[in-house]
């Protein structure tokens, strides 16, 4: 089998994987493993590892809603929605529980619905401090992350250890290592944005330490794709969107970088060196930056976004907003500002769960390609 060939059939296990979660679920439930749904962006997914257990992401999926309209205003983002809808039908079964932090408001009237809409799946809430680049914000998480804990070995029975979670740190960072440098091949293979997007939304589903061994067998054996690729950075929320990928691929588009939640936002924060490892995940949230969902008055998403593209050389950049996501909404205003300024092609695109004609946004971004190329 030639190198081409082995790519391919990693990549298609890579989509196999993102495209059937609950298939990967299944497996690790018939392994006598526990599932702890953690919603993203930012659950303290090392925690559940250190815990023995699996860590799921949880991002909702592209569907029709029905049921979970019942809970929630149509102005709400569409991403809480369609995982409410799945805990109904009944997706995540199975599940231990769910881990979901106080991030956005959507996150926040998610909790309560969740407990009237699925009953039988626990929820942890945390209430993470957007103040926290001081003391009494590290041991406000600190002592939130301890609450988790008790919580989760209450509903589970599983312990959580110093040695334990040390050795998670370990492996979370050593998969966001990986993820930096697959980004980097990805973008000088030219490889296709439907398969990248694969790679990096197939790890929601893995534990770390198992995507991080698929991903380097999928290095190894990557190849430039031979072919004049547009070049674009991504940003937003999420950047998973089936009829999306589909159009850029058409349009001969390779994804160089990105400051998307969803991938490579994942591995923009460090594991700053405290007296313990649960110091150390605290530290880890205080010290972040560069995201729409955590308070940031200094913008720094902004610069580091044009940075980004400069450095990788982006034709443009695409912002893909996710419909009703104020957060998002309010950083693409400073975004239009900064890129006009320093003359750098951008381009909004609003995606939505729901959404299943993506007509207006290929004739859109067709439009994009041609003014950059």
């Amino acid at each position: 089998m030639n190198s081409m060939s082995d790519e391919r059939t990693l990549l298609n296990t890579f989509h196999e994987i993102a495209s059937h979660p609950r298939r990967q679920m299944d497996q690790y439930l018939s392994r006598g493993l526990k599932i702890v749904g953690c919603q993203a962006p930012y659950a303290p997914e090392e925690i559940v590892h250190a815990m023995g257990m699996v860590p799921m992401g949880l991002w909702g999926a592209d569907m029709a809603l029905s049921e979970a309209k019942r809970y929630f205003p149509t102005f709400i983002c569409s991403i809480m929605q369609s995982m409410v809808e799945l805990g109904i039908r009944g997706a995540y079964d199975g599940m231990s529980c769910i881990l979901m932090p106080s991030l956005c408001d959507a996150m926040q009237a998610t909790v309560e619905n969740w407990k009237y809409a699925v009953p039988s799946i626990p929820i942890v809430y945390a209430d993470y401090p957007q103040n926290r680049f001081g003391k009494a914000g590290h041991d406000y998480l600190r002592a939130t992350h301890e609450r988790q804990i008790a919580r989760l070995t209450e509903l589970t029975g599983a312990t959580c250890t110093d040695e334990a979670l040390r050795q998670s740190i370990e492996i979370y960072k050593e998969h966001a290592e990986t993820m930096k440098a697959f980004s980097e091949l990805a973008g000088k293979c030219g490889m296709k944005p439907s398969d990248r997007s694969a790679v990096f939304k197939s790890a929601w589903f893995m534990l770390k330490q198992e995507h991080t061994a698929l991903v380097r067998e999928l290095m190894a054996v990557m190849k430039p794709c031979g072919e004049k690729k547009i070049g674009v950075m991504t940003t937003g929320i999420l950047a998973d969107q089936p009829g999306l990928l589909q159009i850029m691929d058409k349009l001969n588009m390779t994804v160089l970088c990105d400051d998307v939640a969803h991938e490579s936002r994942q591995s923009f924060f460090c594991y700053p060196k405290a007296e313990t490892p649960l110091d150390t995940l605290a530290d880890k949230f205080c010290t972040m930056k560069h995201c729409s969902l955590i308070y940031d008055p200094q913008k720094t998403r902004i610069s580091l976004i044009l940075e980004e593209a400069r450095a990788h050389g982006a034709k443009g950049i695409i912002f893909i907003q996710t419909k009703f996501c104020d957060p998002e909404e309010f950083d693409y205003v400073f975004l239009k500002r900064a890129c006009e300024n320093a003359g750098i092609p951008l381009i909004m695109i609003e995606v939505d769960r729901q959404m299943t004609n993506y007509d207006q946004a290929g004739t859109a971004l067709q439009t994009f390609c041609e003014m950059i190329q």
